[in-house]
């Protein structure tokens, strides 16, 4: 690291803040005059330069109101910032190349609106935010997500020009955010038949013959085991009902490693698996995943997505 970016580090305070809520003190607020601040303090010195030499006494007075008036000015920005506490929200999941949101908690403890606070992770978009006085408020902040992992954006910059613009002020928080990052799904169809399914999955297809009963349909149950003529008797008083069967087991697919042409890299392999369990889910199928040195059982249902999701992320 140069010495520049160890004394940016060392004055602008870029490590992880493990202590929460995060409270902006004073000495963790940075100040500056903005463009038009700049300007404005050259007409401003341009004009008691011409009140000097022409003796104006109006001409100082005038100068040194505006000069004045841009002083609380700058103190005001300071201040829209002194004391918000910031924690951590939670950041759901997405496929790489999406944009990732983490959510931040900005609490206001004193009894003036914080107004235009401009909050930003790196060079993603800002988004703005007023926080009420007393009260606390919620906002998400974009993050790209390039690559699959676990994402940690690092530091959010928290600014403000409020009130007049000549200044601004801000800080660089970093609370303990990540998010999982899963990789870019690639559509293709699922494997056949000859090559996914197991031997007792194929058995399993026989059992399927033997009409065992109805029950209530849950959200993973597949549309075509509906029984239709049952429901149709009472459809307004009657829940969604399925036909249950007796027999082997059920078809389980199971989504290999090897499966996914070793000629090809890593990252598109991942990606091939990803669009095989979206693909699956889809389907209503029961599904499996095996990945060099894990596996996971075959099942259905959100939760075994976002698992196997979670495994293709996170593959080594």
């Amino acid at each position: 690291m140069i010495p520049w970016q160890e004394f940016a580090r060392w004055l602008f305070r870029f490590g992880r803040d493990e202590q929460l809520p995060i409270v902006l003190t004073r000495r963790r607020i940075y100040i500056l005059p903005t463009g038009a601040g700049l300007l404005y303090g050259l007409v401003l010195c341009t004009m008691l330069i011409g009140a000097i030499n022409y003796s104006l006494s109006l001409g100082h007075a005038l100068v040194f109101l505006l000069a004045g008036l841009g002083m609380v000015g700058m103190v005001h920005t300071f201040r829209n910032l002194l004391g918000l506490s910031i924690r951590p929200g939670r950041a759901e999941p997405v496929f790489a190349g999406e944009t990732a949101h983490f959510t931040l908690h900005v609490e206001n403890p004193w009894p003036e609106t914080r107004r235009a606070l401009e909050l930003a992770i790196g060079q993603n978009p800002r988004v703005m935010l007023n926080v009420p006085p007393g009260e606390q408020a919620s906002i998400a902040v974009p993050c790209a997500a390039t690559r699959r992992g676990r994402l940690d954006p690092g530091h959010v910059t928290l600014a403000s020009r409020y009130p007049v613009g000549l200044f601004r002020a801000w800080s660089y928080p970093h609370p303990p955010l990540s998010c999982l990052v899963y990789p870019k799904p690639l559509a293709a169809p699922l494997p056949p038949v000859s090559s996914g399914w197991e031997t007792a999955g194929r058995r399993g297809r026989s059992g399927q013959e033997d009409f065992s009963g109805l029950r209530e349909r849950q959200p993973n149950d597949s549309p075509r085991h509906i029984a239709w003529k049952a429901v149709a008797r009472d459809i307004d008083q009657r829940p969604l009902l399925v036909k249950q069967f007796a027999g082997g087991a059920a078809e389980e697919l199971w989504l290999e490693w090897d499966m996914t042409m070793p000629a090809r890299d890593v990252e598109t392999r991942l990606s091939l698996l990803a669009g095989w369990v979206l693909a699956a889910e889809r389907e209503q199928l029961r599904y499996g995943l095996r990945l060099p040195g894990r596996a996971i059982a075959p099942d259905c249902g959100p939760s075994h997505r976002d698992a196997c999701l979670e495994a293709l992320a996170l593959h080594a």
